[in-house]
């Protein structure tokens, strides 16, 4: 683990998650070509506008048909047993847990001689002592999470685990390399939250509690994502069907990354007992994270050595231990079949007309986020209709099904991702994906999309004197932030030409870093941020403070139902007309979502995620350019690219290079928009 700072590096290398560098294989451009010109029919499959919502029950990362696969509680056995015996022959009792794709807890194995709890801490030197750090977590929670983050990171064009996690949620990529931006999916380990409106919990809202049996998800997890070695997905053939997590050393920290070579350290040892437990579940060798670049640099999948792993046997007896709100213990269960409506997640029916998308649904097989007309502001003054959200979503998938992606293997591969879309409330207006995006993009993206409209109201939140917006941050532990932002600025950063700055999420996440600009060390930290040394992946800044009091309520007590309002109601930020806060299921600081307009009136949001960062600002940004019906971006004037602080002018959006497969030198496609 990281147990301190490493020792610094210094490294020329710019590490932005969208310069896709890999080339373009001919064929797949031909291939490429068919599929947008297929329009609703695209991936060869039902869905659409008059689809008939049935088709192959998995897609690879292609889009073509494979065999529908999921766990058995007989895999379930034999995960936990091989992993178990491992931890066994190493005499290093463990917690293991195992999820299926959705999150469902389909098993877990506390062993004789583990410790209840786990303490939460980055280790860093001088300790951080904000934040979560130094909480006890119980060990059954922690393993659940590992697993959920190695099944919600991967699909079936890659294959990410907590170690690849902690790669990139750190102040830098790589983190042990000072003066380089910091990771990708950096405040990425804050979704997924107990408190999400999004993410299911319980019967009724499709959860498993103790006594209940899987149902749709995606379900929440105990403390959001892990950077903590010891989650791995779990594969059948070539498809994802869940995830697997470890922990026994005590520690829920973070996974090291010496400055030269491979861990070292403790570990190693939940690692090694969760590959031992992956065994006959392993990804395909070319999709693992270890064979997927960003820039210069490629990802960790696992630094342990199977090699060094005992004979695997899933030998012995599994008897589950319960978990309340989680599993009720005893025997294992079977997971859900990904894209069976019973996942949550299948093929559109006809609400995003005109594209093959996909979408969430409840236990009944309702489309839980069908298109629906904005109710702040009313339609008549101006907010999105039903129609708009419908045109939106497809706009953007349209983008995304021509695009090349950046995390998934073969390099030619279409980007995956869900689009959400909200009004001024943060009112989920409509939520789409295509068939493999990654799950966790689906709480990420309703994020993004709520953050940036919360940040880009007029008099919204950071304001001057005199004002007293609905959503301003109120509480006494989130007022300093409100100062922060204005002395770093020395005006009032919503007012430019009489109307409200818009901000990216690109923007916020700027703000967001512990080094402003990002990379910088070492600069001073960003008004949104904690300042290095009281920050850590465990203690962010107003995006952890905001949510802080959720997740400790329920690791206190886990079987209690979500807040009504959703997230951050009990740090004082107040509830809307919508009877939920503006951010109820957390905000996000990494790119990807953008403010919608009406001319130069701000309607709601758009929020992609799935794919690397530059990829889910152009799936936005060109998704709603494209989008028709009086709808589109910012004007120019008010974007928060024309804001300059510390000398540094914020960015608006960044789009990579020749992204798309049916038109390679189509240069960069955002400029000039």
């Amino acid at each position: 683990m990281i147990r301190g700072r490493s020792a610094r590096r210094r490294a020329a290398v710019q590490c932005d998650s969208g310069d896709n560098l890999r080339s373009i294989r001919p064929r797949y451009l031909l291939a490429g070509a068919a599929l947008i010109a297929a329009g609703a029919v695209l991936y060869g499959c039902g869905g659409g506008s008059g689809g008939t919502g049935t088709q192959s029950k998995n897609v690879s990362s292609n889009g073509t048909s494979t065999a529908p696969q999921h766990l058995t509680s007989a895999d379930v056995q034999t995960a936990i047993l091989q992993a178990a015996n491992e931890a066994t022959a190493r005499g290093t009792p463990a917690t293991i847990a195992v999820v299926d794709r959705v999150g469902n807890v389909l098993g877990v194995m506390q062993m004789a001689g583990t410790a209840g709890t786990v303490t939460v801490t980055s280790q860093r030197t001088p300790a951080v002592t904000t934040g979560l750090d130094g909480a006890a977590v119980p060990s059954t929670l922690a393993a659940i999470a590992k697993a959920i983050t190695g099944a919600y990171l991967s699909s079936n064009g890659n294959a990410f685990t907590s170690r690849t996690a902690s790669q990139i949620v750190q102040e830098h990529f790589n983190p042990p390399v000072d003066h380089t931006p910091s990771g990708p999916l950096f405040g990425v380990q804050f979704s997924q939250l107990p408190c999400s409106d999004l993410s299911t919990a319980v019967p009724g809202g499709s959860g498993t509690l103790a006594g209940g049996a899987p149902g749709p998800g995606p379900h929440h997890s105990p403390l959001g994502f892990s950077a903590d070695a010891g989650g791995l997905p779990l594969y059948k053939g070539t498809e994802l069907v869940g995830g697997i997590g470890v922990i026994s050393d005590g520690i829920y920290g973070l996974s090291a990354f010496p400055p030269t070579g491979f861990d070292t350290t403790a570990d190693l040892g939940d690692e090694l007992i969760a590959l031992a437990g992956q065994s006959g579940f392993t990804p395909p060798d070319g999709i693992k994270a270890s064979r997927i670049s960003v820039g210069l640099t490629t990802f960790r999948y696992v630094d342990a050595d199977a090699g060094s792993l005992h004979s695997i046997s899933s030998a012995g007896t599994y008897t589950g231990t319960a978990v309340p709100g989680y599993y009720a213990g005893g025997a294992a269960l079977d997971g859900t079949t990904f894209l069976d409506p019973a996942s949550g997640i299948r093929a559109d029916t006809g609400d995003v007309p005109g594209v093959s998308a996909y979408v969430i649904v409840d236990g009944t097989n309702t489309n839980r986020f069908a298109p629906i007309d904005s109710a702040n502001p009313t339609v008549g003054a101006g907010g999105l209709s039903r129609a708009d959200v419908q045109r939106l979503l497809a706009s953007a998938l349209r983008i995304a099904l021509r695009s090349r992606a950046q995390i998934r293997m073969p390099s030619d591969s279409f980007v995956q991702v869900t689009v959400s879309v909200v009004d001024l409330d943060g009112k989920i207006l409509g939520v789409a994906r295509t068939p493999d995006a990654p799950v966790f993009g689906t709480d990420v993206s309703l994020q993004k999309a709520r953050t940036v409209v919360f940040f880009s109201k007029t008099g919204a939140t950071f304001v001057g004197a005199g004002t007293t917006p609905a959503d301003q941050l109120t509480a006494a532990s989130l007022t300093s932030y409100v100062t922060a932002t204005n002395t770093f600025f020395g005006t009032n950063i919503l007012k430019i030409g009489g109307l409200g700055n818009a901000f990216s999420e690109q923007s916020i996440g700027e703000l967001s870093r512990p080094y402003y600009p990002d990379g910088q060390d070492p600069n001073p930290n960003g008004p949104l941020s904690r300042p290095f040394g009281q920050w850590s992946p465990f203690s962010t800044g107003v995006q952890l403070d905001l949510i802080a009091a959720d997740v400790v309520a329920h690791l206190g007590s886990p079987t209690t139902a979500p807040p009504a309002a959703g997230c951050g109601a009990a740090q004082g930020l107040p509830v809307t007309a919508s009877g939920k806060t503006s951010l109820a299921n957390g905000m996000m600081i990494f790119s990807g979502a953008v403010p919608v307009y009406r001319g130069s009136q701000l309607i709601g949001g758009i929020g992609v995620s799935g794919d690397g960062t530059s990829q889910d600002n152009m799936v936005a940004f060109l998704g709603l350019n494209n989008a028709g019906g009086g709808i589109n971006n910012a004007p120019t004037g008010i974007r928060s690219d024309q804001l300059v602080a510390q000398g540094s002018r914020l960015p608006f959006i960044n789009c990579p290079a020749n992204p798309f497969i049916d038109d390679p030198t189509a240069g960069d496609p955002c400029s000039g928009l």
